[in-house]
């Protein structure tokens, strides 16, 4: 019989699970009725500030009811989780009950704003140490610092003094700050992405994914990483997070790529480019997307249509080396009964037509991002409804499923993006920004190049250990002003950060996506990390060329980018070969190099310095020549083997 001690607690644990779960239904509700201006139809005036912190207080409770002080998500909820998780919603609503009189008493900084805000801004580091660790806690508090020590720093950062009663007002109040655009857009369009993907996998959306994957890629060389590269995009345009697409895909694909004859370093590497690659996979990508979309002042979809090519490019350069390691390593088509294209889209076609609705609101008939999204997910509950697959149909329960998983997906960004407001509030109440781009600039001595080499160290040493949404909003407040500055355009500038990033999920000591693919494949973390950033080489190269020619971002004039986008492709495969060591023999290392210096050549886009063409048409030939080389003289061999076998 159990303990009375063991019901109390067991009681308390699920009360607190079904609370976090009404908190996240509910955040989801609100954006839906934002989105949709339900409030002002209905003659009734609501500040924005006052639905961010409506949202932000059930994102804070959900945290603080899931997630314990050590960062795990399991076991007992403590008391003091319990009073946090209601003095977060209980402050938030109080001050959303009354926000018109804050602002009236805003300039006056009275005692209760004061209080309140510090509160406030105390749980918001509290929930972003739980959700994000330490390290991006440390970088939020040491720009807090800076913000109350500034005129002390040293020049060329020295900043403009705040006193800590203002300054925690400012943080807690302010439409610069907390109440800023990385929160509005986590709350009003981030969450309706993710409501979308929730439903999809809810209604056998994922298998869908699988067996498109299974049935398109299995039956090739090499068919059971394959199946992880196309799964994986897949899925990671729907999720937007590199570690839990690794989890989530991974479970199935590593196993299977190294029951096919893959190397468990290879599989977790395969697996953690392409789970990484699914962040700036369209159409749907990862939250920093819409972020950047907020920031820049443009469309999401332009930022889409951006995203297209160097995307796909990774994607391609990733498809050619598994191709190439299971032609070195004999590995052929996966053994067994797999499913048939036409018999997958026969049962799963319902799953396409919410994208198709997507892609039509978005770039034709130009309706706003989180409007699209919920036109996506009626369709896909109407038919999720109508028609099952596998067995799985949407129902009530599921839908319910989806509401409280979607928020509970978005409250760790939530604390994230608020805490990355206070750096970007302190960065322009310092004057900390420009202090930043006047740094980087000098630091580039003039020079783009080198000017681009040290944002990218900046971004993949910030990135290390960092979620990506807050590592973009961190650089694209201290490291894309500075490229800006520079003379590189504001598109290319933001993709720049936002590429090198995400890079920091493959790139050691920290690579995060790298370890979580180890973790499944049973290698060796650092090793498994190196791996994936040979194999993720095309994103290490694309954003310096999308920087000098923005053209491979589609922008400029359609031959160009058109003739770019050709010899970029050549390149990569080119590269690639010389990547692996392998055509339709294994390469000596001087081949080796000279084709990478090849296929570089030819990925360099020609507008960048209008030599008419003759590097990339250099490069093309050198390396085709090479290859068909090797090609010719291993026909030969074989042709020679069979006369003397005659």
């Amino acid at each position: 019989m159990d303990s009375p001690d063991s019901i109390l607690e067991t009681g308390t644990t699920w009360a607190a699970l079904w609370l976090a779960r009404l908190c996240g239904a509910l955040f989801v509700v609100l954006a839906i009725l934002w989105t949709f201006q339900v409030p002002s139809r209905l003659g009734i005036a609501v500040y924005k500030e006052q639905f961010l912190l409506t949202c932000l207080g059930l994102a804070g409770a959900a945290v603080f009811l899931t997630v314990r002080f050590n960062g795990t998500k399991a076991g007992r909820v403590p008391v003091i989780d319990w009073i946090a998780a209601l003095l977060m919603l209980a402050v938030c609503l109080y001050i959303t009950s009354d926000y018109s009189r804050f602002l009236v008493e805003a300039a006056y900084r009275t005692p209760e704003m004061l209080v309140l805000g510090a509160i406030v801004v105390v749980l918001v580091m509290e929930g972003l140490r739980r959700v994000a660790g330490k390290f991006l806690t440390i970088v939020v508090l040491v720009f807090i610092a800076y913000g109350l020590l500034a005129h002390l720093v040293p020049a060329p950062l020295t900043g403009t003094r705040s006193e800590l009663v203002p300054l925690t007002i400012y943080l807690a109040f302010d439409t610069n700050a907390l109440l800023g655009a990385p929160l509005t857009v986590a709350t009003s369009i981030v969450v309706l992405f993710i409501f979308l993907g929730q439903v999809l996998f809810n209604t056998g959306g994922g298998e869908f994914f699988t067996d498109i994957a299974s049935a398109t890629m299995g039956r090739r060389r090499g068919g059971s990483a394959k199946i992880s590269v196309v799964a994986s995009a897949l899925f990671g345009s729907i999720s937007g997070s590199a570690i839990s697409n690794v989890t989530t895909t991974g479970v199935v694909t590593i196993p299977l790529m190294k029951k096919s004859g893959y190397s468990a370093v290879d599989a977790g590497a395969i697996e953690a480019n392409a789970s990484t690659g699914g962040q700036f996979m369209p159409p749907i990508m990862g939250a920093a997307a819409f972020l950047m979309a907020e920031f820049l002042e443009i469309p999401y979809a332009d930022v889409v249509v951006a995203a297209i090519i160097p995307a796909l490019l990774y994607y391609f350069a990733i498809f050619v080396q598994v191709d190439l390691v299971a032609a070195r390593e004999g590995i052929k088509f996966i053994s067994g009964e797999l499913p048939r294209v036409r018999t997958v889209l026969r049962e799963g076609w319902h799953f396409i037509v919410p994208f198709a609705i997507l892609l039509y609101a978005l770039y034709i008939a130009q309706v706003s991002a989180e409007e699209s999204a919920m036109y996506a997910v009626a369709a896909m509950v109407i038919l999720g409804a109508l028609h099952s697959y596998k067995g799985r149909r949407m129902n009530p329960r599921r839908l319910a499923e989806s509401f409280w998983s979607a928020g509970l997906a978005t409250t760790e960004l939530v604390m994230i993006v608020a805490a990355a407001g206070f750096v970007i509030g302190i960065l322009n109440l310092s004057g900390g920004g420009f202090a930043l781009t006047l740094v980087l600039v000098k630091l580039g001595g003039g020079h783009l190049f080198i000017l681009l080499l040290i944002g990218a160290l900046i971004c993949i040493v910030l990135g290390m250990g960092m979620p990506t949404t807050g590592v973009y909003v961190l650089l694209a407040a201290l490291v894309a002003p500075g490229l800006i500055e520079a003379g590189v355009a504001k598109l290319p500038a933001h993709m720049f950060i936002l590429y090198f990033g995400m890079m920091s999920m493959i790139t050691p000591p920290i690579a995060l996506a790298a370890f979580a693919a180890s973790s499944l494949s049973r290698a060796d973390p650092m090793e498994t990390g190196f791996a994936s950033m040979r194999m993720g080489w095309v994103a290490y190269v694309i954003p310096f060329l999308f920087v000098l020619s923005p053209s491979l971002l589609m922008v400029g004039e359609p031959w160009k980018i058109a003739l770019n986008i050709c010899t970029a492709s050549i390149g990569v495969y080119i590269a690639s070969v010389a990547v692996v060591g392998y055509f339709v023999r294994p390469l000596g290392a001087a081949i080796r190099v000279l084709l990478a210096i090849c296929g570089l050549a030819a990925v360099f886009p020609d507008t960048a310095i209008g030599a008419g063409g003759i590097i990339d048409l250099a490069g093309i030939v050198l390396g085709f020549a090479i290859l068909a080389r090797e090609f010719l003289a291993v026909r030969r061999l074989t042709e020679g083997s069979a006369r003397t076998d005659t």
